[in-house]
């Protein structure tokens, strides 16, 4: 193995880990509304309108922190933003389990999301701080396999913590967001404790290693443009807009996937093990897609060949009938969705470095979020309508499909500018 090679897997060994439990605990917090809903909705009196706006309107919330804490991070460090995030997210995640109507579940979901919104873009430029651009592919979509890691440890802990109804006069989905949520808070001490801001912090690296590591993120360092370049650029705003037909997909399944199972016939508990059957296709999916698209250096097209598989899926699942194929199909659908993070997040890193970098990764992730909104709404609309999910499963193909097209048009606009500063490779 190469010494880059060497130092770069060390500190994959010394930061994924540990960010990446950061993030399962996030994504935990984030989507645990959907197995709540399994008996919450019936005890609150919520309808499936309810539900579907108070699991999207988290990523109202979400949207408004995105930029701002991307460029907090840049210009202080990780430490101190990351534990101040996680200590707000835990905290209040755990505060709804005392909501007392719509209103209050509207507001504790949407605070959630303001909480938690700078995460996931701040945590992704921080990586791009240690790893240069031939590894970050790989090492984004481990770190991201973490949302079906979340999904596959949820599942079945979500359905075993419904069954604490009762206990102490609570009821088993105040049980679930009580002990779901305090373990970010907890952990928001140890990332002010252990985490480095960047290698130049890094105890565990030698000079001769933090020298390497700056040499390589130096060759190959994408421009120095300002924030408001950044946030004006169409491209990124475009690319934008193609997260948010992929999340309107994603969180569509994501939020409504535990009620779609328990609609064939499962019991709460089996329904938490049966959810984390797609999650587990997904992590392998990720992590898989992610290390040959490194090898590939075919971002663009790496990212639109998922979209076009996931929507494909997601139609195979619309108009089937059958138990089996349609869960099957969703879980192609979530997985191939999902293994275009590592593709598209690295080519994103190649737009800007410094707070401008963060910024842009914030944009995008902004508009994105939007999605998470109408994802859900959108199939409680149709299932209202139909009774069903088939068409709501159409509408998420057709999502995913018009995302597709937006990349690829992307990926023209940069191939016709060879101007532009260093273009990333399509």
């Amino acid at each position: 193995m190469a010494e880059p090679d060497k130092i770069f897997a060390k500190c994959a060994w010394r930061l994924i880990p540990f960010v990446m439990l950061l993030y399962v605990v996030g994504f935990i917090d984030r989507s645990n509304v959907g197995f709540a809903a399994l008996t919450m909705n019936r005890d609150m009196g919520f309808s499936p309108a309810i539900y579907g706006f108070g699991a999207g309107i988290f990523f109202l919330g979400f949207l408004t922190f995105q930029i701002p804490t991307a460029i907090l991070l840049a210009r202080v460090g990780a430490r101190r933003v990351i534990f101040c995030v996680m200590l707000a997210w835990g905290l209040i995640s755990a505060g709804n389990a005392f909501m007392q109507g719509p209103t209050s579940f509207y507001l504790l979901r949407f605070a959630l999301g303001v909480a938690e919104g700078g995460f996931t873009p701040s945590m992704i430029f921080y990586l791009t701080l240690w790893f240069p651009p031939a590894y970050r592919g790989r090492f984004i979509a481990i770190f991201c396999s973490a949302i079906p890691i979340a999904g596959i440890v949820s599942g079945p802990l979500s359905g075993l913590l419904l069954g604490m109804d009762g206990i102490a006069g609570l009821h088993g989905w105040q049980w679930l967001f009580l002990i779901q949520g305090l373990p970010a808070a907890l952990l928001a001490f140890v990332v002010f404790a252990i985490l480095p801001d960047n290698p130049s912090q890094a105890r565990w690296l030698n000079e001769a290693e933090k020298n390497t590591i700056a040499a390589s993120l130096t060759i190959e360092a994408p421009p120095d443009r300002s924030v408001h370049q950044v946030l004006l650029d169409p491209r990124l705003i475009l690319f934008g807009l193609a997260g948010l037909c992929s999340a309107i997909a994603l969180y569509g399944i994501n939020l409504w996937l535990p009620q779609i199972i328990q609609a064939m016939g499962f019991s709460n508990r089996a329904t938490g093990f049966v959810a984390a059957l797609p999650y587990v296709v997904s992590m392998i999916a990720m992590i898989a897609w992610g290390r040959l698209s490194d090898a590939r250096n075919k971002r663009v097209w790496d990212t639109a060949l998922t979209m076009l598989a996931a929507a494909a899926a997601l139609a195979v699942a619309g108009f089937s009938t059958n138990y089996l194929v349609v869960l099957a199909a969703l879980s192609l659908g979530m997985a191939f969705g999902l293994a275009g993070i590592g593709p598209s997040q690295s080519l994103l890193s190649s737009f800007a470095r410094g707070a401008a970098g963060a910024s842009g990764l914030a944009l995008v992730n902004t508009i994105g979020t939007l999605g998470g909104f109408f994802g859900p709404n959108i199939v409680a609309a149709l299932k209202s309508w139909t009774g069903g999910f088939g068409l709501a499963f159409v509408a998420l193909a057709g999502a995913q499909l018009m995302a597709a097209m937006i990349v690829l048009a992307v990926g023209r606009m940069l191939s016709a500018s060879p101007g532009s500063p260093r273009t990333p490779s399509r």
